[in-house]
């Protein structure tokens, strides 16, 4: 399967309408929402993760990439905030929101020291892949997804350092 991450841009917000719903229903974003996203882009980062059907040999087709995931960030100076992450569920599992999310994180990484997230209570596929990228539990948010009142879990990061070329660097 060849899926690869690019910008999102305003012609792909019906693909990413789509697997919103499919997702997070009924607590979906709106169109309006994503579109006042994408004009911040100083202050933010989205991408989407495309399935190329007609380049895959394990799937021969025709036409146009489809979308199958896409992923947001809000980015400050100070912190950095996992807006969104989603994969369709027909191809969960396969590494595609471990693609998007590292994507997130080394934009994240070059511009705050620490990153927070929240997902769902009951989401725990989605904790325990933000747990394999350093993030913590820090808090929950009662009744946090609406309309649903979904209780959320604050997961928190802080950057990964690299270690000094001189030696003198401590993790």
């Amino acid at each position: 399967m060849t899926v690869t991450l690019r910008p999102m841009t305003v012609a792909d917000l019906p693909a990413v309408m789509r697997l919103e719903d499919e997702l997070f229903a009924p607590d979906t974003w709106t169109e309006a929402m994503y579109r006042d996203e994408l004009s911040r882009a100083d202050t933010r980062f989205y991408v989407v993760a495309e399935f190329d059907v007609a380049g895959d040999e394990d799937a021969p087709g025709e036409g146009p990439p489809v979308t199958v995931g896409y992923g947001g960030l809000i980015a400050y100076d100070d912190e950095a905030h996992i807006a969104t992450l989603g994969v369709t569920k027909a191809l969960q599992g396969e590494g595609i929101g471990s693609l998007l999310l590292d994507a997130l994180l080394a934009e994240a990484d070059r511009r705050s020291p620490v990153v927070l997230l929240e997902v769902r209570a009951d989401n725990e596929t989605a904790q325990h892949l933000y747990r394999r990228r350093g993030f913590v539990e820090v808090g929950r948010r009662r009744g946090y997804y609406q309309p649903s009142g979904a209780d959320a879990v604050v997961m928190r990061r802080k950057r990964v350092r690299a270690l000094s070329r001189t030696g003198g660097g401590r993790g």
